[in-house]
Parts: C-alpha cells; structure tokens; sequence
C-alpha cells in the first residue's frame, strides 16, 4: 500500500441499519455535529458486520473496479474477501494484517499497528468510535436519497489523504466512502446488503498461507 499491499494509500465502515421510509423532507436538518453522534452511536453499539461491497479505484493512469464481501467483528477483526478478483483477501486479525491475491509468489504480513491503507479509516469502526475526534475541518450535506455525507481528514493521515467522505443515513449507518488521497487518486467504496451483528465464526478472521507461498514481512509505507 503505498503501495504496500497492492492498492493505492495502503485501499476503510462500517454498519448497517434499516433503512425507514424517507421522511426526510419533514425532518429538520441535522447539524455536523448531530450527525457525527448519530454515527458514533450506531457503531458504537454494534459488535459486528457483515455487508457486500463494491471497490473502485482510479489513479496512477488505471481504474478498477473490485467487489466482495466485508466482515467486521469487535475487538479489531476484519477481512475483506473478494470474489472479483477471485482468491484476493485482505485480513485484519488483530494483531497482523495479511494480503494475499491468487497468483502471488508471496503473502504480504504487516503488523496490525503499521497498517497504513486505504481501508485503515474503516478501523475505528471497530473500536469506540468518535468521528469529531477521529477527522479534522469535519463537515455534512444533504445527499441522494435522504441520506447525508460527512467529510474531513482524517488525524494522523494529513500526508496521504486529502478528504475523507462517508455518505451515512440519517440512523448513522454508513452506505458509502470516499477516500481522496493528495496524488490525486480516488477510491470508492459502495456497501450494500449489510446485516448488523451476524453470527460470524472466528476462523473468518484467520489467515493461513496456501502452501508453498512464503510470507513477506511489508515495510511500513513511507
């Protein structure tokens, strides 16, 4: 991601709540800071999350556009499990990240701490969030189908990206990021399906090395 692990800035989310009939032409504007809380609160309740995601980034001269199923679990557990391509996860066990795409002469490990990558904004989903804490110059408006977007940057990765932009409903789950980094590249990431507090076993958040691939200790992005 930067590129350590083979997508841009290092490549999050996330939650899901029903989503009500749209009242939102009776409702009254929700401050930022409402909004943010909304947010926090939704997160911060939830133990775990399973939704189906859809990846596109745009940058150095490419686009692709990349899909999968993402699966959260509090304490720090994620993996991102990618049906196109096939074979390519990206797992989060709380104390290593591993990436690892078919084909690869190699499985790339990095310590959890190190991890500086594009879906690293989706950690604090998985600890006590705090969105005023956690983004700088935050923001909100009004989106698409009475849903909002909350923008910022995010502390602590001023040098790598440029604006943060979740699209939430108005219960504060999170259907959309957009990550722009200051090379000018753009991710994309759209959630769908999302089921709040599934039933998801442990293994999903271990990784074994295929046999026969070695495992490369990735430096820290510079």
């Amino acid at each position: 991601m930067r590129r350590v692990f083979g997508i841009s800035g290092g490549g999050p989310v996330l939650a899901a709540a029903l989503l009500l009939p749209c009242l939102h032409a009776q409702q009254k504007p929700l401050s930022t800071a409402a909004l943010a809380q909304k947010v926090d609160h939704h997160y911060n309740t939830l133990l775990s999350l399973k939704a189906d995601f859809v990846e596109n980034y745009q940058g150095l001269g490419m686009s692709r556009t990349e899909s999968g199923v993402l699966y959260l679990r509090k304490p720090g557990r994620m993996r991102w499990a990618y049906t196109q391509p096939a074979g390519k996860v990206f797992v989060l066990d709380g104390k290593f990240a591993w990436f690892y795409s078919q084909g690869d002469p190699q499985v790339q490990r990095i310590p959890a701490k190190e991890l500086d990558d594009l879906r690293s904004p989706l950690r604090f989903l998985l600890g006590h969030t705090e969105l005023e804490k956690e983004m700088n110059h935050l923001t909100s408006a009004p989106a698409a189908n009475g849903e909002f977007t909350l923008s910022g940057q995010p502390k602590g990765q001023e040098n790598r990206i440029l604006r943060l932009t979740l699209t939430v409903t108005a219960e504060g789950a999170i259907t959309g990021i957009e990550m722009q980094e200051t090379d000018g590249a753009l991710t994309r990431f759209i959630f769908s399906d999302q089921q709040p507090n599934a039933a998801i076993a442990a293994d999903v958040f271990r990784f074994t090395p295929p046999k026969g691939i070695p495992v490369v200790d990735a430096p820290p992005p510079v």
